[in-house]
Order: structure tokens, then sequence, then C-alpha cells
């Protein structure tokens, strides 16, 4: 039985004049959101009926005009100017020029502007959680939690800005000294994604900005609004500290902007989250004219429970990994392997849970769970539901469409594939759950990694020795390789990331700071002399 939340809305209309419209009249609906009483909260964000998707220290575009959708209802909520190739180039433009002011400002001025765009995602951390729910479609708790990744970030970048540096090393020869300089690489194009469209923005902005670097960054064409309200927080706090505001540029656009940004030799490095497919053009783009990019893409995650597992952590993590975002996080769980001794006791579990999630529109506090980001979303659903069934395997639970208006599908699980299944080695973004047997450690930790992803993995077990073994040379080939917790929902401080078909790329915290920077060995020499390296004699 499906849990719908009672009285959609009610909460939200209290906390934040969020209400639903399941009951207004057509003519009413056919209006875009922002105009309609109960939406006037946008407005706060500075946002309008029409916006301009270009800012670079001014606000303009000249591109087409898009309009972006609720996903819980397909209703429109206002519409985006996006940049034309004009503007692009005369965004560029500016952006390299407001790099020889933000590259002079010392590290730790740099991240007192940082902390001061923290404090100002603070101020409208709900507000703006409530949009990233409107428009993406995630729930309103993820929604908030996905601002406070980016407040995080920047209290973390803060603390960075007073470290970032590189190590005197002892030389052989007397009287000299080995420096390793790190300097910013300029400018730093970023392209993200429509299922985090504020957090992996803020990875990558608030560690480029303390490097010395500035961001030209293309938000996904389906969240425009988020991407021109999050740029407007930010260019009031570069607008007060009498900055350019190109050190934080925007240009909304489709593939032509993209490609644009790929192509260019005046982005020095280009981060990119996106899909496999098109992360692979993005990396021949990119190097054929030599220069840098950090690539976060596809991942086809797995748990692993043992038979010694606490199944009382597995069966809310192995829900929570599968469901949470609706099954479009990059992170998302979609391979369960469970041991034969506890298969079956587990996927009743599951099914119990999946029964048990409270379904309804995504900005009601009381939801568990929301809709996919688009139709086409849905339809990747279906086929992959059908394709599921035709290579084996059993849909246990879910597979269908929900009767309600928007995009929404119910969580489902799937058994009886074969581990090497092509379903199962494909990533849909969706919240499908492949289940399977297996007998031992050797065969479940070669079936880990026999995808081409190599994203996330987690194991659950109570042995030391075989969690020491899973996070060796042997084990996980993931970027992320857990223990005893979901295969998603990762923390700022340590570097984020992937292997393989995921990139390679890592962004957020430890050390991630040096894909932003260029680095440079320094041999200084303050004596009189001029001995050479490896002892040798040029006389």
């Amino acid at each position: 039985m499906w849990y719908f939340a009672r009285a959609p809305c009610v909460n939200a209309a209290k906390n934040s004049k969020l209400l639903g419209l399941w009951n207004r009249p057509a003519a009413f609906m056919s209006t875009l959101l922002i105009n309609q009483p109960q939406y006037t909260w946008l407005k706060d964000l500075g946002l309008r009926e029409e916006n301009e998707g270009v800012y670079n220290g001014s606000w303009g575009g000249q591109g087409e005009v898009i309009t972006t959708y609720c996903p819980a209802n397909n209703e429109p909520i206002a519409r985006v100017r996006q940049a034309s190739v004009a503007d692009y180039e005369e965004t560029i433009k500016k952006a390299r020029e407001a790099w020889k002011v933000w590259a002079d400002i010392p590290a730790p001025k740099r991240g007192e502007i940082v902390r001061q765009i923290g404090d100002a995602l603070r101020e409208k951390i709900q507000v703006l959680g409530n949009l990233v729910s409107l428009e993406m479609g995630k729930i309103l708790v993820e929604g908030v939690g996905e601002v406070q990744e980016y407040v995080d970030i920047c209290d973390y970048a803060v603390g960075l800005s007073r470290m970032i540096g590189g190590p005197i090393l002892p030389s052989e020869r007397p009287g000299h000294a080995l420096i390793e300089q790190w300097n910013p690489v300029g400018l730093v194009g970023i392209i993200t994604a429509f299922n985090f469209p504020v957090a992996v923005y803020g990875w990558n902005n608030a560690i480029a900005m303390i490097t010395g670097n500035v961001c030209l960054w293309k938000g996904a064409p389906t969240t425009s609004l988020v991407s021109v309200a999050v740029t407007k927080i930010i260019a009031k706090v570069l607008e007060d500290n009498k900055l350019p505001g190109a050190i934080c540029s925007l240009t909304c656009g489709g593939a032509d902007i993209g490609t644009a940004m790929a192509k260019d030799e005046r982005v020095n490095l280009l981060s990119f989250t996106g899909s496999t497919q098109v992360g692979k053009q993005v990396a021949f783009m990119v190097q054929e004219r030599f220069g840098r990019s950090l690539l976060e893409l596809g991942g086809n995650n797995a748990i692993i429970a043992f038979e010694d597992a606490d199944l009382s952590l597995v069966v809310p993590s192995a829900l929570f990994a599968a469901v949470g975002t609706a099954g479009q996080r990059c992170t998302t769980a979609r391979r369960l392997f469970l041991h034969e001794n506890i298969h079956d006791d587990v996927v009743n579990r599951l099914k119990k849970a999946y029964a048990q999630i409270r379904v309804g529109n995504p900005w009601d506090s009381n939801v568990l769970y929301g809709p996919l980001h688009t139709k086409q979303s849905v339809s990747m659903f279906l086929g992959a539901v059908e394709e599921a069934k035709k290579e084996g395997g059993t849909v246990v639970y879910g597979g269908k469409v929900m009767d309600r208006p928007g995009n929404y599908v119910e969580p489902t699980i799937v058994t009886g594939l074969a581990h090497d299944a092509s379903i199962a080695h494909t990533e849909t973004f969706a919240p499908i759950l492949y289940v399977f047997k297996f007998k031992t450690e050797e065969e479940v930790f070669a079936w880990n990694n026999e995808v081409k992803q190599g994203l996330s993995s987690s194991i659950f077990t109570k042995d030391l020795g075989r969690i020491f073994r899973w996070l060796g040379p042997k084990g996980s080939d993931c970027g992320i390789v857990n223990v005893n917790i979901p295969t998603s929902g990762a923390e700022i401080g340590g570097a984020f990331g992937g292997e393989k078909h995921t990139g390679g790329g890592r962004e957020s915290g430890s050390d991630a700071w040096k894909q932003y920077m260029r680095r440079s060995t320094c041999t200084i020499n303050y004596s009189k002399d001029l001995p050479l390296a490896q002892g040798i004699k040029f006389q």
C-alpha cells in the first residue's frame, strides 16, 4: 500500500507559503506558478516571470527563452532567457579580466569573500531549498540539505584558504632549495547537472575561488531558476565588496554553450557533472586542445550484505540509497548483493519498508519520496523495467507509473537477474534496485567491480579482516568505499569522485583543491656556486 501524505502541502503552506495545485481550475493552472499568490516567495530570491540567464557583472541574455517546470505537477514555474554565443564570448572576456583582479588578492582575503557567500546562503537557505524542491523535484529536506552542502564547503574553504601550498624540499646541492609553488589555473568552467543544482556548483565554486580562480557556470537548463537565484546571492556579495561580478559568471544555455566551453582554450579547467556518454564527448573536446577536465560522471553502485551483517542497518541503508532523491543521485544504490542465507529475509523486509514510503508533493515536510525530474525520465524508467523482465528479472515490488499528477513512478525492486545482465550494468537514473544472491566474498567483490563505472560501493559485515580486504587493492575499485553505511550521502570533508567511466575527477574536500591549481617545482640557488644535479661536471 502506498502512503500518500494527507492534506498535501498544509505544513509547507504554513512554513514556506507553498501550496498544492491539485484542485485548482484549469485556467488558473495554465499561468506561471510565480504569478500565483502561494508562490510569491520566489520573488524573495529576485526571480521574475522572465529572468535574464547571463551574468558577467551585469544581467542580460539574448538567447532562446525557455520555461522551467515543476516535476510534481508539470506546471510551468517561470521563464529564463538563455545565453547566445555572443553573450558567452562577452562573458568569457569579462571573466578573464576579472581574474587579473581576483588572482592578486591574498588567499585568506579570498577566503573572507567565500565566508560572506556562505553567510548569504545561510540567510536564504530555506527559501532556496524550497526552490530546489520545486524545480528539481527532490523532497524539501534534501533541497535544504543541498544548500547546506554549499554553506559547509564555504566554511571548509575559508580554513583551506590559509593552508593551501606546497612543501619546501631538501636539495642534494648545497646552497639550494626546492620549493613546490601552486598557482591558480585561471578560469574554471563549471557545468552541473539537474540532480544537484546547488551543491555541485558549490563544491567547485568555493574551492576554485579560494585557490584564485574565476568561475563560469552553466547549470542544467531544467534547473535554470536555481542557477539564477544562486548567482544573484553571490553577485550581491561581490558587489558589496566592490569586486568584479564576472568573478562568478553565469551563462544559462544548452549544448551550444557547453560545447563552446569544452572547446575554448580560455577555459583553463572544465568541471563537468553529467552522464558518461556526454562526459566522454566533453573529455575528447577538452583533450583535443590539451586542456584540463574534471569529470564526475555515472555510477552503478552496489551494496553488499554478508551473512553476518546487521540487518537493522542493511534495510534502512538500502532503502535510503535506492529510493532517496527518487533514485536520481549519482551515488544511488542500483545493485544489492545479498548472501544467499539472508537474501529472502532482506527482500521481504525491504518490500515492507517500501510499502511505508510516504509519497507526495516534495515540498511537504512529511513526504519522503517525490517525482522524477522529467517525463523523459519516466519513459526511461518504464523501458528499464521492461528490459529487466526480458532478461529474466522478476519485479517483486513497484514497476509502474503512479496514477497522480507529475512524474511519479513506483520505487521498484527486481530479483532473479544474472549478476552480469545487461540492464544491471546500465545506469538508469530511476529508483530501480536489482537484487542478487551471492555465495562467496571473492565472487561478490568481483561482481561489484565488473561494471564500467566506479563511483560508490558499500559492504555490511562485522568481519574485520573482510573490511580491510574490501578497502585494499583486491577489494572495491570505486572512489567511495564504505562500510556499514549506504552508498549515498557523502560528506564534504572527503574528496568526492570515482574511477573508470565515472571519470576520475575529485571535488570537495581532502586535497581536491589541487585540481584547481597548477604546480611548479622551483629550484632556488642562494649560494655563490653553481653545482649541477647528479654531480654532473660541465666545464
